[in-house]
């Protein structure tokens, strides 16, 4: 029997699904550095190549009357991505930010939610006869559906949004970490991890609003066009998917990642009775030398880890006397030390024939917006001014006044 199996809407869907495949599977086959993250982003993306093809045989109309003649168990069968989708990007996102990240049992419970929608669409459906099932297709009626149903969709949206949120607050929480790690955070990129949460987060709000929409035209007497609202959801997957291919080509590692199930030493509560706890002066004096002597901080990509290895003690007794003893973290701890190796050479007669970059970057930036902005907040003038003001005429000059 001839049927008109796809519309142009339905081969966006298609051609969906085969990039999700395509690039998942290039993930195993190309990619050979970080192998969880590389596997909870191809997992993550057979996930979406999974969910075009639910949609087609749910609501594609050449397509949903094809699957029924040809295996009414097509159905829902691929709709339990929507389950697994959240947590394989959560668990992407935290593989990516936490260098020693492995699942947990307690990461097994963000998927107590797809075992509970498997366990109803079990009772609901798949444990009816063939013929059963066929009559329940072909009765099917989105109107009609019940408002459990309804609501179970917008629980899975919401869900999915939900896991979005989570996986936006483990970017921000990690941005705010790296200050303790990090002396130069400018050459860590989250670009990547950024496109890729918020898109998919943009996307799942969406989607919750056409589940909005769906149960106000079905139980509210109250028309909404969701199915304009569903198409324009699927072009804007298919783009995303697209852009996340081309970002892909020229991503590097963001970072080597920070240890995972503890708190930075600095961020520590207090003991009980607000008892600080002390602060070993001898390491603070070793280090204070180090810093003047060895001048480490001149290397711009320098890490806690490092500088830890350096003076022979744990990162984390380090990053706990920086916080408590020099009242900074990392970031402005060493940085500091840079800008004060960049006034003494912004006002030494000897480096007047050198530029503010070449001390810059001599000082151990190497961005200029970042030098230019500690600057002016450390010493309130910009490096330019500081330098007129500190050369030896005009100390004369003003000394005469």
């Amino acid at each position: 029997m001839d049927i008109l199996l796809f519309n142009f809407h339905d081969v966006v869907l298609l051609m969906t699904s085969y990039q999700c495949t395509l690039f998942g599977l290039l993930l195993f086959v190309v990619k050979r550095e970080n192998r969880l993250s590389n596997l909870f982003l191809a997992l993550f993306l057979f996930s979406q190549a999974l969910i075009p093809i639910d949609i087609l045989i749910s609501f594609g109309a050449g397509f949903r009357q094809w699957a029924i003649q040809t295996s009414p168990n097509l159905f829902y069968v691929f709709g339990f991505a929507y389950w697994l989708e959240g947590p394989l990007l959560l668990w992407y996102t935290r593989s990516l930010i936490y260098r020693d990240y492995r699942l947990t049992r307690f990461d097994l419970v963000y998927l107590l939610p797809f075992a509970a929608y498997a366990l109803y669409e079990y009772f609901d459906y798949f444990r009816f006869d063939t013929a059963t099932k066929v009559a329940m297709l072909q009765n099917y009626n989105l109107y009609e559906e019940s408002i459990l149903t309804h609501g179970i969709g917008f629980a899975r949206e919401a869900l999915r949004l939900t896991f979005g949120i989570l996986c936006l607050l483990e970017v921000r929480s990690c941005r705010r970490q790296i200050r303790d790690s990090y002396s130069n955070i400018e050459t860590i990129d989250f670009k990547w991890l950024l496109i890729l949460v918020w898109g998919f987060l943009v996307i799942r709000g969406w989607a919750v609003l056409v589940n909005i929409a769906i149960i106000f035209s079905a139980h509210l007497d109250t028309y909404i066009n969701y199915r304009l609202m569903g198409l324009a959801s699927n072009y804007t997957v298919f783009i995303l998917v697209s852009a996340m291919i081309f970002f892909s080509l020229s991503y590097s590692s963001m970072f080597e990642g920070l240890e995972s199930g503890e708190e930075e030493a600095g961020d520590k509560k207090e003991p009980a009775g607000g008892e600080k706890i002390a602060v070993d002066m001898a390491l603070v004096e070793k280090l204070s030398r180090h810093m003047q002597e060895a001048k480490p901080f001149l290397e711009p990509a320098l890490t806690l880890e490092q500088l830890a290895n350096q003076l022979g003690v744990p990162r984390r007794t380090l990053s706990m006397t920086i916080n408590r003893h020099f009242e900074r973290n990392f970031f402005e701890f060493v940085n500091h030390y840079r800008i004060e190796e960049a006034k003494a050479r912004l006002a030494d007669p000897e480096c007047a024939d050198q530029t503010v970059m070449e001390i810059m970057l001599e000082s151990g930036f190497n961005t200029k917006a970042t030098f230019n902005s500690l600057f002016k907040k450390l010493v309130g003038m910009t490096p330019t001014q500081y330098r007129q003001r500190n050369r030896p005429e005009e100390k004369s000059a003003s000394a005469r006044a």
